[in-house]
């Protein structure tokens, strides 16, 4: 199998993989629906590096990035056919009393840096450069919390894939060769019952994560229920382990009573995931659902597709060509659009061997 970087060194990924920071914003915004706003976002995106790199230069050292994503109805009014092969609106989950919501979502910014005040630059350069073509439908303000812990007081992303490893999980290569060097990224945000949660005795916080609090050493296999939360999103696929990347951060309004984790992973098959998440709500097997939702319920969700720097670079102002998009579907019958009821029973079997991704229906 190809590996993303032997695929096509003319193509530019954005900073997926690129090192965890201190600080991030994540903003979600809908387009106004008018073909002024689409003209004038395509017109932005052609000027994104070069926007970024100005607020960037000012401290260099910091690390500056943005990462863009765009969702599927979004892609199809901005840029036309072709389209991402796995691109799809975020699958609802339904199951017991546990909900993972979809809403509204046309374009994530995922702008992360060492200090804060480069992350509020450029998310403010953003929006005065979108103007009134967009809607603010989320904003978060994430920061690392001590020891990479998160809100709940446990170290998140131990297990993160690194380097090499953490392109191959999130960098799509000869699966999908037209976007080859993009990804998907799903968000969530999740709030957290803190009083519930502290309540609780350490030893039973830990059986429901599966490691240990003060030293994130994972409990063993004889210690660990089948409901801890790292059991349930471990996923594997023909004996393989499949990893996606995450920069999960911690966010909050102590004066509000809010605590949380934004959640975003990144992987060049959503369905990678869409398997984990189906463990979490709905269980492995159904029914053996991650005890953490009793304590932390997310309140959005999406599914973006980040292209790459090269793409969003190439991008005129034109309106996509619909009518290319209709003799193309004459020629080639259309793909089955997802069902978009939520998911009330496992898929155990994610068919993606080759890395694909395909569902099965």
């Amino acid at each position: 199998m190809d590996t993303p970087s032997e695929l096509n060194e003319a193509v530019t990924p954005q900073a997926v993989a690129g090192p965890l920071m201190r600080a991030a914003i994540f903003l979600v915004v809908c387009i106004r629906q008018d073909e002024d706003a689409y003209a004038q976002l395509r017109a932005f995106c052609a000027g994104l590096s070069g926007l970024i790199r100005a607020v960037e230069f000012r401290d260099i050292e910091a690390g500056l990035t943005c990462v863009t994503g765009f969702g599927s109805d979004a892609w199809d009014k901005l840029f036309g056919p072709p389209r991402p092969a796995e691109l799809h609106p975020f699958r609802e989950i339904r199951s017991g009393g546990r909900h993972a919501v979809s809403t509204p979502g046309d374009i994530l910014f995922h702008i992360r840096a060492k200090r804060m005040d480069l992350c509020f630059e450029l998310a403010m350069q953003i929006m005065d450069s979108l103007g009134d073509a967009v809607t603010v439908a989320d904003e978060v303000h994430g920061f690392r919390y001590f020891d990479d812990r998160d809100a709940l007081g446990f170290v998140d992303g131990t297990e993160n894939p690194r380097g090499d490893a953490a392109r191959e999980a999130a960098i799509i290569g000869s699966e999908d060769a037209g976007f080859a060097g993009g990804s998907y990224v799903i968000v969530q945000k999740y709030l957290h019952d803190m009083k519930a949660w502290n309540a609780l005795p350490v030893e039973m916080q830990e059986l429901i994560i599966g490691r240990r609090k003060l030293s994130d050493v994972e409990l063993s296999d004889a210690e660990k229920p089948a409901y801890a939360h790292n059991a349930l999103t471990s996923i594997e696929e023909n004996g393989r382990q499949l990893q996606i990347l995450r920069d999960n951060m911690p966010f909050g309004r102590p004066g509000h009573g809010e605590f949380g984790t934004y959640f975003i992973g990144y992987c060049r098959t959503p369905r990678v995931t869409e398997t984990m998440l189906e463990n979490m709500f709905i269980g492995n097997p159904p029914g053996n659902y991650d005890r953490l939702l009793d304590f932390s319920r997310p309140a959005t969700g999406n599914l973006f597709f980040v292209p790459t720097v090269t793409f969003l670079d190439d991008v005129t102002t034109d309106a996509p060509n619909t009518t290319e998009s209709a003799a193309a579907q004459l020629v080639e019958p259309p793909s089955p659009e997802p069902s978009s009821e939520p998911i009330a029973v496992r898929d155990t079997s994610l068919r993606i061997g080759s890395l694909k991704g395909e569902r099965d229906e």
